[in-house]
């Protein structure tokens, strides 16, 4: 009477739970990688998404050749087996791969039911029916690697012709022992870090930009339009005012930036009192930001009663606007500019000029005080 025997036990060692932390580390860090590296135009980045991945996937096939060349060398143990069922999964090609359902019967150790899938050509497939006798090796540490012998010595082919195998209840098939919960969560606990270390990392860049992207909004807007052959388009509220060009327009042209602010301080000194002009009236509000791009220019206004800090818009110098803008398109490593903005505040005490420029090679930016002249210079990388 054939007995029975159970799968080996399996335990989560240390090495296969950090080989999956790794892993899931370097697939989230390649991915946010990926996608930042795309929206913020960073090439480095995006290319150190693909680049990741590859060196790990290399790096770890190097670490298992050891372990490798030990399963080859190992004597494959061989043994009876009885096909319990079989089904053709495929047949596209002259081998068809065929599931075996199997009784393996070793000498020396009990039987025990498992399942494999090995190519069958389409000659050779009559051979194989229920209740027929095989030839199968496996590897004695893995029981459950079983393949079949198309071509046994004649010393088993004797042994089949005579064999009488007695089947192996289905609930005992032994099979490869599975990772585990455990492995899964580190995993997923490795692709959260790995994703959250980029994001954090780059940040500034990302959320920045998304900000920056975004105009005030205007409850109650007032729009004009210039009578020249060109024109532009004023939208003030109570909490922002936006200037906006006509094409072949620039705020860098001369004179522009001035009439600009001029128009939103006007514009919000009738609004609230009555007053004309930029003189003693409404049109003295404080902003909290001031931004300028190639054809729009943007001031926050300053909340009444407001602790923020803030500034009079009017007083800052727009006469060295073109000139940081060159200085920052030509200095700082960005050899073909998509794009520039400037950006007043003063966030941190004091009021801060900051010109940013991105193209191909990334974003650079340079910082420069109250009267236009550069404090700090931050290139691209």
């Amino acid at each position: 009477m054939t007995i029975t025997a159970g799968a080996p036990p399996t335990h989560s060692t240390p090495a296969p739970l950090a080989r999956g932390f790794l892993t899931g580390g370097v697939v989230g860090t390649s991915l946010a990688a990926l996608v930042v590296g795309g929206i913020i135009e960073k090439v480095p980045l995006f290319v150190a998404g693909l680049v990741v991945p590859t060196v790990y996937g290399l790096l770890l096939f190097l670490a298992g050749a050891p372990r490798r060349r030990r399963e080859a060398a190992v004597v494959p143990r061989t043994a009876l087996a009885m096909i319990e069922s079989l089904k053709a999964i495929g047949g596209e090609s002259s081998d068809v791969p065929v599931r075996f359902d199997l009784t393996v019967a070793p000498d020396d150790e009990p039987a025990y039911r498992v399942e494999i899938t090995q190519d069958i050509n389409l000659v050779d497939l009559p051979d194989y029916r229920p209740r027929g006798i095989l030839v199968v090796q496996y590897p004695p540490d893995r029981p459950w690697r079983v393949r079949i012998v198309k071509r046994p010595t004649p010393e088993w082919e004797e042994r089949v012709a005579g064999a009488r195998l007695d089947s192996v209840p289905g609930p005992a098939t032994v099979s490869e022992p599975p990772e585990g919960c455990a492995f899964g969560f580190v995993g997923l606990l490795g692709l959260l870090l790995g994703a959250a270390v980029v994001i954090g990392l780059f940040r500034a860049d990302l959320f920045d930009g998304d900000a920056t992207a975004r105009q005030p909004s205007s409850s109650k807007p007032s729009v004009s339009s210039s009578s020249s052959s060109t024109s532009s388009t004023t939208v003030v509220s109570s909490a922002s005012g936006t200037v906006a060009l006509g094409p072949g327009q620039s705020m860098l042209d001369k004179g522009e930036l001035r009439r600009a602010v001029d128009s939103l301080t006007e514009d919000k000194g009738e609004g609230e009192g009555g007053g004309k002009g930029k003189g003693e009236g409404g049109g003295k509000r404080s902003a909290l930001t001031v931004v300028v791009q190639e054809r729009l220019l943007s001031v926050v206004f300053s909340p009444t009663g407001t602790q923020a800090p803030q500034f009079d818009p009017r007083s800052l110098p727009y006469e060295r606007f073109p000139a940081l803008v060159e200085e920052a398109r030509t200095t700082l490593g960005i050899r073909s500019p998509r794009t520039w903005q400037i950006t007043a505040e003063r966030l941190t005490g004091s009021l801060t000029i900051r010109v940013g420029v991105t193209g191909a090679e990334g974003t650079a930016s340079l910082e420069a005080d109250g009267q236009g002249k550069v404090v700090r210079r931050t290139p691209v990388g």
